[in-house]
């Protein structure tokens, strides 16, 4: 459904309008698309502190391919700004930080990206830990006041590791992560696999997508396909023409099964004779209703489709070794498994217990499989199941987040791609809200 708001806003009788009222005045995100691979202008790479943490920063900035300078006079409008804050270990090196965003935080191109560039707090001194913590805060907050369509996120790495950012600068720093803001990433030290094709980086790579029929799943199946992967789309058999379809457009192929299935994990194996490199957990069900008058039934087949298939046919397919090493597991959560929401405990506990999931298993499947396990945490996405809910409460969706719109598929498809990506190594137990900055559950 079309948001008419949004495209109100965008002329200048609703500029007029909404500027007078007070009313958000949403930008219109831009988008990956074959026009729109990369931000257009300079990135300013700036530094806090006397000395970084991360010396290769600068080579690996350069890597993204966007043109990268070092001063303000030099990028009157940049269209990114990458602070190295991984030296900052003092309440006096927060104050760096300020220093150096506030005389060029309003230049920020419309549509721009600030990322923070951080390492975790450490358990042996609680002053880094207090400064390091602090950027957490100051990127949240930042993301809320920026506006014009613009971004905030915090990555965390590890010291002298700065080479495994390089998949996740790229996404950052680019329009695939659009409707991403106020989120932290932490990496871990692992060595990127780069890809022989950067323009396909999922080349020669199996991806089963399940829940592939229609919206995120089929959006997700297509952004796969897109950079190079052979996709399987996996959906119930009740829609096997629209999964037929899908998988048609995108020359995949389709698989009809109910995840729930006790043979679903031996059937997946089955369909993919070399072997998965790549497996999303996207099928997922609603059977919304208050706890005091939600019957077990109810409960139950919300808890099976979205948790416990989840949980069944990872522990099979890594136990037989279907999923390669250097694979990926990517599952999907949800803004309401971390803020909750009124009439879908089954639903939010189903979603919470996936981020249980991704921070459990993430460094067991690296360490005992090669794996990587991460998850999405959509917030409100454009889809006809959202299209159905009342108008006031759809609006309040939309407008509720920092970027003052709802996301679209694409979104989150684009998320789940960064994960699945070879050289994502370093990207491991992440639960990454795709919301636009939720005001729901900070």
């Amino acid at each position: 459904m079309a948001d008419r708001y949004l495209h109100f806003t965008g002329t200048a009788p609703g500029r007029f309008l909404t500027r007078k009222l007070g009313l958000p005045q949403p930008a219109r995100l831009r988008r990956w698309s074959l026009e729109t691979q990369s931000l257009d202008g300079p990135l300013l790479h700036l530094t806090a502190g006397d000395s970084a943490v991360a010396p290769e920063l600068g080579t690996v900035l350069a890597a993204t391919g966007l043109t990268v300078v070092g001063s303000a006079e030099q990028a009157p409008r940049p269209e990114g700004i990458v602070v190295d804050a991984t030296a900052v270990a003092t309440v006096a090196g927060l104050g760096d930080v300020h220093a150096v965003l506030h005389p060029v935080v309003r230049s920020l191109a419309p549509g721009g990206r600030i990322v923070i560039v951080g390492v975790r707090p450490s358990a042996d001194d609680h002053h880094q830990a207090a400064a390091q913590q602090a950027l957490e805060g100051f990127v949240r907050s930042l993301g809320k006041e920026i506006g014009r369509g613009a971004t905030v996120q915090l990555l965390r790495i590890e010291p002298d590791a700065a080479a495994s950012a390089e998949s996740t600068l790229r996404f950052l720093l680019s329009p695939r992560s659009a409707y991403i803001s106020g989120q932290v990433v932490e990496l871990t030290g692992a060595a990127p696999d780069p890809a022989a094709d950067p323009a396909a980086p999922l080349a020669g790579r199996t991806a089963l997508v399940t829940g592939a029929a229609r919206g995120i799943g089929a959006s997700v199946a297509s952004v796969l396909a897109r950079d190079g992967a052979q996709v399987i789309c996996l959906d119930i058999p009740q829609s096997r023409d629209e999964l037929v379809r899908t998988a048609d457009r995108l020359g995949a192929s389709a698989l009809p099964l109910d995840i729930t299935a006790d043979d679903a994990a031996e059937r997946i194996a089955a369909a993919a004779p070399d072997d998965l490199d790549i497996l999303v957990h996207n099928a997922g069900i609603t059977r919304d209703r208050r706890l005091a008058n939600m019957p077990a039934d109810r409960w139950a087949q919300v808890v099976e489709v979205n948790l416990d298939s989840v949980l069944r046919t990872t522990d099979a397919l890594l136990e037989a070794g279907t999923i390669n090493r250097g694979g990926r597991i990517v599952a999907t959560a949800s803004i309401a498994g971390i803020a909750g929401n009124n009439g879908q405990t089954n639903y939010a506990a189903s979603k919470a217990g996936i981020i249980g999931l991704v921070r459990s298993l993430a460094p067991r499947a690296a360490a005992d499989h090669g794996v990587t396990v991460n998850a999405v945490a959509p917030g409100f996405i454009e889809t006809k199941m959202t299209a159905a809910v009342p108008l006031f409460i759809r609006e309040a969706g939309r407008r509720m987040n920092s970027l003052a719109q709802g996301g679209l598929p694409i979104d989150v498809a684009e998320t789940t791609a960064w994960f699945a990506q070879p050289a994502s190594a370093a990207v491991n137990g992440q639960v990454v809200r795709v919301c636009g900055q939720s005001l729901l559950g900070a």
